[in-house]
Parts: structure tokens; C-alpha cells; sequence
């Protein structure tokens, strides 16, 4: 084991505050800038395992950014690690969606070790520090000189936690100065923090990966990747591993295809640098697929990156997300905003984006997926005015404008000085 520090990711300026009064309105963009007037000058600094891929990455590249136009000093580090320390991380990340797994005191030190010199050899004096998901949570037991305000950021479904893993991190999580969930439903009973805060996460419209995009580019993307655009386009946006049961979605597919025999299938996910499962998954969900020419496996790998998730999503009839825990889903939130009816299981933060018959369709099985999506197939009409309906549903709730306007009265009131 080396020494390590963490790696500032440098972020430029693409977007601001103003870019958002055409989609949301004067009103909205002024209260949040209310409230960044209020923290002009106050020092945030987020921590989370990696730079790209999955959706704590996507929301930090467009948060970072815009607390700075608002008047905070915000930056973004990422932890060090090797092989040995994402191993352990994923297997807490999937004790934490309910996996029966057992960590042993050995993977605990490697846990803890990694924590402590990311901690000893990083400056993190900000006043508000935000670590996101298991990672980085031990890192509050070793900072030296605590005087700020730390927070940690949960994404994961905690509904039904592994509770001998839970109990090992709650440890730590228990001395943050705040704890933000998702849901609700997420908070475990035993965790006391001084403070907690329900707020799902959101999208960036104007991303390369969410912005509106002309016909012709839609067209060059297919083209490129050969989807045939005039066949109907099933599409699930989701890494490859085994809560988002990609093979499940070929399982919706091959039902479908028995009908609609044009049918084609998109499997598009990231292979993200903390995520060592990817790639035996990836390996698994080619062999479920088989020799079908019309199951595409998308990767970044393949040079399938944001703007080319945007052209498939937004040339898809129905989005599908078959994964069977979640935290929120924020390849749901992306779907709805481009106007495409979702049919998801009802896990996690899903249910929270889809108001079931009138955004898209929750089901439970493979089989009643399939029925949803043939009736999606089969009735334009009625898909196009969920697809109206989910976009309205995401502008209402689930933008990075009103989740920055969330964060900045949390930081406000942790801020504020003690009578």
C-alpha cells in the first residue's frame, strides 16, 4: 500500500445560474440565488470514489460548477484507491442494498486504512464538507482538527440494509454533523445525526447528456452504432451489475420481440473506475444476449459517452429500468425529461419519478414489463402524452436547480451560528 492523496477534478464553467430562467423561470432561479448570497464565500468541498461514470459523478460536474456561480468556493476531490479497496467498497455498496455478505476484520482494516490516508494527506478545512456514499464516510474518524461541517450523502436504497455491515459504518456516519437521504424510507432507525434532509437528486438539462438535440444528430448516432431507426428501440441505461438485472431487460425484450418482431434492444451503461463488478457483469449480460444482432451492448468503451446516450434515449420508444434495488435512478429522471414513457420496477426511488399510468408504468415482473411495453409500442398516442406528462413531472421536481436551492438551505442553517 502506497501513500495517496485524492485528485481535485478541475471543472470549467459551461453553465450558469441564468442558463436555467428559459426552462424553469425568473422566480425559481431568484430564490436560488437568494440563498447563494447568503454563503458568498463559503468553502464547500465534496468527496466522493471516482470522477465519471454513475450518477454521484454526473450530478457533481454540473453541482460544482454552479455553486461557484453562486458565490461559494466549491470543489470536487476524489479518492485514491486500489484494486483491493473498490473490491471491499462494492461488496458495502451491495451489503447496503441487502446482499447477504459478511465483511471480514481484514477488509475492515483495508476499508479503514484507505479512509485514513486519503484523510491524513488531503486538506479538507472547507467549512462545509459533503462526503457521497460508503467510500469516503470513514474519512470524518481521521481528519486531524475537525472545526467545520461535514455531511454525507447517502444514494444507495437503505430500505432493507445489511445490518451487520450497516452497523460497522453507521460507526462513522453517526459523527457527521448531517446525513441527506433519498427517501424517507432510507433513513436507518438507529442513526442519530444532528441533522437530516430528504432530497432525491436531479439532472442537468442543459448537459451534453440531457440538452436537446436536432434529428440529424439523432440519426448520425444510430447510424454510427447501426440502430435502425425506422424498428422500435427498447433502451435500458444502467451499469452492468447485479441490481440493475440487465438480463432481465433482454428477458422483457425476447417477450416483446414475439410480437414485434422489429424490436431492438440497447444495453448502454459506463464502466465506471470504482465499480470492479462491471466487467464480469458485462461478460454475463453478452452471454444472456447470445448471438442477437438486435441486443446492443453500449459502453463507453465503444465510444458511447454522454451526447451518444442523449441521441439513443431521445430515439427510443420505451425506456425500461428492470434493476431490483435503486437508489433513485437518475437514468428514469433522464428518460422522462426527453419526453419517453419508462416502464420500471417499483424499487428504490423510483416510484418517487414515475405517478404510475400517467409518467410511465411500474411493474414487478419480467412478464408484466413486457405487457407494458407492447402497449406502449402499440399506442402512440398514449406514450406520447406520458412522455409530456414525465417531462413536466422532472421540470417540477427533479432539476439541478431545485436540488441546488435544497442544498443551499441546509447549508444555511447548519451555518448558522448557535444562539
Amino acid at each position: 500500500m502506497v501513500l495517496i492523496t485524492m485528485l481535485r477534478v478541475e471543472l470549467s464553467r459551461k453553465i450558469g445560474l441564468e442558463d436555467f430562467t428559459p426552462i424553469v423561470g425568473e422566480e425559481k432561479v431568484a430564490s436560488v440565488k437568494a440563498l447563494g448570497e447568503q454563503l458568498k464565500g463559503v468553502s464547500i468541498t465534496h468527496v466522493n470514489s471516482t470522477a465519471f461514470g454513475g450518477g454521484v459523478a454526473e450530478i457533481l460536474q454540473s453541482m460544482v460548477p454552479l455553486m461557484r456561480d453562486a458565490g461559494l468556493e466549491a470543489h470536487w476531490e476524489v479518492m485514491r484507491g486500489e484494486l483491493e479497496f473498490f473490491n471491499v467498497t462494492k461488496k458495502i455498496h451491495n451489503a447496503l442494498q441487502g446482499a447477504n455478505i459478511t465483511l471480514s476484520k481484514e477488509e475492515e482494516h483495508t476499508y479503514l486504512e484507505y479512509n485514513r490516508m486519503n484523510s491524513e494527506l488531503t486538506i479538507l478545512d472547507a467549512d462545509l464538507v459533503m462526503a457521497h456514499d460508503n467510500q469516503p464516510a470513514a474519512m470524518i474518524q481521521f481528519y486531524p482538527n475537525k472545526k467545520n461541517k461535514w455531511i454525507w450523502r447517502c444514494h444507495v436504497d437503505l430500505s432493507t440494509p445489511n445490518l451487520a455491515v450497516w452497523n460497522f459504518l453507521e460507526q462513522y456516519i453517526s459523527k457527521y454533523d448531517a446525513a441527506i437521504f433519498t427517501s424517507k424510507e432510507y433513513v436507518v432507525p438507529s442513526l442519530t445525526v444532528p441533522t437530516l434532509h430528504i432530497r432525491p437528486p436531479s439532472i442537468n438539462p442543459l448537459s451534453e447528456k440531457n440538452r436537446e438535440l436536432t434529428d440529424s444528430e439523432i440519426l448520425a448516432v444510430l447510424d454510427k452504432y447501426d440502430v435502425k431507426p425506422d424498428r422500435p428501440i427498447i433502451t435500458q441505461v444502467a451499469r452492468f451489475d447485479p441490481w440493475k438485472d440487465p438480463s432481465g431487460a433482454i428477458d422483457v425484450y425476447r417477450i416483446v420481440k414475439k410480437q414485434v418482431p422489429q424490436a431492438q434492444l440497447l444495453l448502454i451503461a459506463g464502466m465506471a473506475a470504482d465499480d470492479p463488478e462491471g466487467w464480469l457483469y458485462l461478460e454475463k449480460t453478452a452471454r444472456h444476449a447470445g448471438e442477437d444482432s438486435d441486443i446492443h451492448l453500449l459502453t463507453d468503451l465503444k465510444g458511447v459517452k454522454d451526447h451518444e446516450v442523449n441521441a439513443f434515449q431521445r430515439a427510443s420508444q420505451v425506456v425500461l429500468q428492470m434493476s431490483t434495488r435503486e437508489g433513485f435512478g437518475l437514468t428514469v429522471t433522464e428518460a422522462l425529461w426527453k419526453g419517453v414513457p419508462v416502464v420500471a420496477r417499483r424499487v428504490g426511488g423510483i416510484p418517487l419519478q414515475i405517478v404510475e399510468g400517467k409518467t410511465g408504468f411500474l411493474i414487478d415482473t419480467v412478464e408484466q414489463a413486457a405487457e407494458r411495453t407492447l402497449c406502449l409500442l402499440n399506442n402512440s398516442e398514449m406514450a406520447k402524452q406520458m412522455g409530456f406528462d414525465g417531462k413536466e413531472y422532472v421540470r417540477e421536481n427533479f432539476l439541478v436547480i431545485s436540488h441546488l436551492r435544497d442544498y443551499f438551505v441546509l447549508f444555511n442553517a447548519l451555518l448558522k451560528p448557535e444562539p
